[in-house]
């Protein structure tokens, strides 16, 4: 565990002298000001009463999320696709491993890691990204931190599938390969909900297949939820057929079910990861 725990450190310490991350840092802080001063200039329109600045407060804080997690899946597949294939390319991992590391410590020291960097980076940005919607508008979401906490979740999982790459391919294959299935998720999440609303049931499989196989969406979907406000919500299930494939809505909050499914697969996955690097010629 000692070895896991310092392997860990080590990732995060090389991560952060990246220029990738400062000017990841950097970016953001700046979408947080001008985000927070535009959210400030709601309250200040004609004729607008503090009915329409929060629901248009709560519509821009979802879509605000849904940056911060593409920014997330992005940044999060970027530092983790190389994360194995490099030390293997510049015989790194040849050289530590015949010490007393073993493998699975490597690949694990390394997700522990990059997990608490993009645990981070999620708790930061929405943390602060919150904070100026409240200073602007007085509004803040019904769940703050189950949200940023499906976000985070979200990019872990991503992180997990680009990791579990970087045992076999080529870093930028496998960061490119882990952000496609990233938007083929999110396309299979908008023919889940069309599928739903119409009852068709071979759309309605193949929207159900695509949130099993890379639960992104899912957590997208849960993260939302817990945006909402509850006259949003009401007034969506009046709209009925007329909210059909939105990506930006979610009526009801993830079953316990598919939570544990996510778990299952991250456990799968972490541990098809170790498998594979167990397997790898260096």
């Amino acid at each position: 565990m000692t070895q896991v725990l310092t392997i860990a450190r080590l990732t995060i310490l090389e991560a952060s002298r990246r220029k990738l991350l400062l000017a990841l840092g950097i970016l953001t802080i700046v979408v947080i000001v001008l985000t927070s001063w535009g959210f400030s200039r709601l309250p200040t329109m004609n004729n607008v009463t503090p009915a329409e600045v929060r629901l248009a407060a709560s519509q821009l804080t979802i879509l605000m999320a849904f940056m911060f997690s593409g920014v997330l899946a992005l940044g999060s597949t970027l530092v983790a696709a190389p994360s194995i294939a490099s030390d293997i390319e510049s015989g790194i991992a040849l050289a530590i491993l015949p010490r007393p590391i073993r493998r699975s410590q490597l690949l694990m020291g390394k997700w522990l890691g990059l997990a608490l960097l993009v645990t981070l980076y999620a708790a930061g940005s929405g943390l602060l990204e919150l904070l100026g919607i409240w200073l602007g508008t007085n509004y803040l979401p019904p769940n703050p931190v189950a949200s940023i906490a499906f976000v985070a979740a979200e990019g872990i999982i991503l992180m997990t599938l680009a990791l579990l790459l970087s045992t076999r391919l080529a870093p930028m294959t496998g960061g490119v390969i882990a952000l496609v299935l990233f938007f083929v998720a999110w396309i299979g999440g908008i023919a889940l909900a069309i599928g739903i609303t119409f009852d068709n049931e071979t759309i309605k499989n193949i929207g159900i297949g695509s949130r099993l196989l890379i639960p992104t969406d899912g957590l997208w979907h849960g993260a939302i939820f817990y945006l909402e406000p509850s006259e949003v919500l009401a007034a969506a299930r009046i709209a009925g057929r007329a909210r059909a494939g939105n990506p930006f809505f979610a009526d009801a909050p993830l079953p316990g079910i598919y939570l544990a499914w996510v778990v299952g697969w991250l456990v799968a996955i972490v541990g098809l990861a170790n498998w594979s690097f167990a397997k790898r010629d260096l």
